[in-house]
């Protein structure tokens, strides 16, 4: 018989990830609507979504309520197959515990070696290995300093959705 390292800690997360749903749909579009306001639909990257089709969708509930979501999209970065991280959206009453962690870290898992591309803050996203993505071209405006990528080799030319 063999026993853990002492070390080893349980899992003691209050919550778990889940995948979405197709049923789950409506409530996750409602908590983002409220975690990023009706100026979403201003950004580039949620031009980039209008025209992706979902990959995965991740989720976290507490008491039968999503409070906690995240998608990867489909997309091509110059011609190559690759995935579009986001939006991450938890419940304001919920931040700040580790579930944003947990729900890129799903996504992370689900991509495998595929390359993931996103726009987002450095400091939270480098910890799970993105880098700068300044040879990225998206179709609209945005803040070069924000889009990063984790995969082989380096992300470069047009980002368009597949």
């Amino acid at each position: 018989m063999t026993h853990a390292p002492a070390t080893a800690q349980p899992d003691v997360r209050p919550w778990r990830v889940e995948v979405e749903t197709p049923a789950d749909g409506p409530a996750v579009e409602a908590l983002v609507l409220d975690a990023f306001g009706p100026g979403r639909f201003a950004k580039t990257a949620e031009r980039l979504r209008e025209d992706a089709h979902v990959a995965a969708g991740f989720l976290i509930r507490a008491e039968g309520r999503v409070i906690g979501s995240v998608r990867l999209w489909t997309i091509t970065v110059d011609g190559a197959p690759a995935l579009f991280l986001g939006p991450i959206a938890v419940d304001a009453a919920s931040r700040s515990g580790g579930m944003g962690a947990d729900l890129v870290q799903a996504c992370l898992d689900h991509a495998g070696d595929t390359g993931v591309l996103l726009v987002g803050e450095p400091p939270y996203f480098s910890r799970f290995g993105f880098r700068p993505a300044p040879d990225a071209r998206l179709p609209g405006p945005v803040d070069q300093r924000r889009v990063m990528w984790l995969g082989a080799g380096e992300a470069a030319g047009p980002v368009l959705a597949a």
